[in-house]
């Protein structure tokens, strides 16, 4: 079985896990690592990660410097980022060798939608080179728009779809928690997300996905967002919660169609969140209602979701590529063959 070569891009904490699990598959192998940390650089995965099977593989500053120690990868791990424009510019120089690139960029969902002419310009570059980008994850990914899709191959009819996502943010990462408002003044939050720098990163692009999916022209999608505000003190690993302090967001997208709602998204991400959970409503025929009880813990699963991916990907054609034109997702075996 001729394994296929991986390296990471993006040593954070979803980078680190992402290893992590790469290290677990026989069917892969993980050849380098690159972050712009110069505290990073030269220094081996297995020393960044723990794992005794990663200590043959280097970080290196760039990719251009990991090409020319070790070859070029068949994959891109990408984990830097929720920007589609600067995604693509960061994995150009894999693109242009044919090097395909697995993301968890948020916009590279659907990333025509705010970035249609770069998303053109590079399915051409793909197209030339051989190469295939595109984004996963848990949510943007799965939970909110491909699960959705899925449940609508038993559909006579599709008039509108629900989803809503409670997620309890004290069991997520720091940044995560940083990132939607935890500790924050209320309104310096609200102040930061009417500006782009916070909140929930790719709600629309869930939205644009789901349009597409179904055939639905959309009018227009209409984004809000409004902090979760703390009625006594709540305490995680990384923050302490005042009264009146910011414990997350409530997040919501839609998106309309000659003045009807077709698509609504309902997020729900703040600390100590009671009854976590993933919501399904798909009206039509027949009549679908899906629940998950727990929710998809996105930390661990969005690394599951990267790894899932690869396969799938180098089998799609080449280009700017979307969820919903790979194989269905599905867990790849640890042991298995391809």
């Amino acid at each position: 079985m001729k394994k296929i070569k991986v390296i990471q891009f993006g040593l954070g904490p979803i980078g680190i896990e992402s290893l992590k699990l790469a290290a677990e598959q026989a069917w892969l192998e993980v050849i380098g690592g690159v972050d712009i940390d110069p505290a990073k650089a030269g220094k081996t995965l297995g020393e960044l990660t723990g794992v005794e099977s990663l200590k043959g593989a280097r970080t290196f500053p760039s990719l251009e410097a990991l090409f020319a120690a070790v070859g070029t990868p068949d994959v891109v791990l990408h984990t830097a980022g929720s920007s589609a424009a600067a995604s693509f510019a960061q994995m150009k120089p894999a693109l242009e060798r044919g090097i395909s690139v697995a993301s968890t960029c948020e916009e590279l969902i659907f990333p025509a939608l705010k970035t249609p002419d770069l998303a053109k310009d590079y399915d051409a570059l793909c197209r030339q080179s051989g190469a295939r980008i595109a984004g996963t994850g848990v949510n943007p990914g799965f939970v909110m728009d491909i699960l959705p899709i899925c449940l609508t191959g038993v559909s006579r009819e599709v008039r509108s779809i629900y989803v809503e996502r409670v997620v309890n943010a004290s069991t997520r990462r720091q940044p995560l928690q940083a990132k939607i408002g935890s500790g924050q003044n209320p309104d310096d939050f609200k102040a930061k997300f009417a500006a782009g720098k916070a909140g929930h990163a790719g709600f629309q692009q869930s939205v644009a996905l789901l349009a597409h999916a179904m055939g639905w022209k959309l009018d227009e999608i209409r984004e809000s967002c409004e902090p979760v505000v703390a009625t006594s003190r709540v305490i995680t690993k990384f923050f302490d919660v005042a009264p009146g302090q910011s414990l997350g967001i409530h997040q919501k997208c839609i998106g309309l169609s000659g003045g009807e709602t077709k698509i609504k998204l309902d997020l729900q991400m703040y600390l100590d969140a009671s009854l976590p959970h993933d919501a399904i409503v798909v009206r039509g025929r027949p009549e679908l209602n899906l629940v998950l009880n727990g929710g998809v813990a996105g930390d661990d699963a969005t690394v599951a979701a990267l790894i899932n991916i690869v396969p799938r990907l180098l089998e799609g054609k080449p280009g700017v590529r979307l969820m919903t034109e790979l194989a269905v997702p599905a867990w790849a075996n640890p042991a298995g063959s391809l």
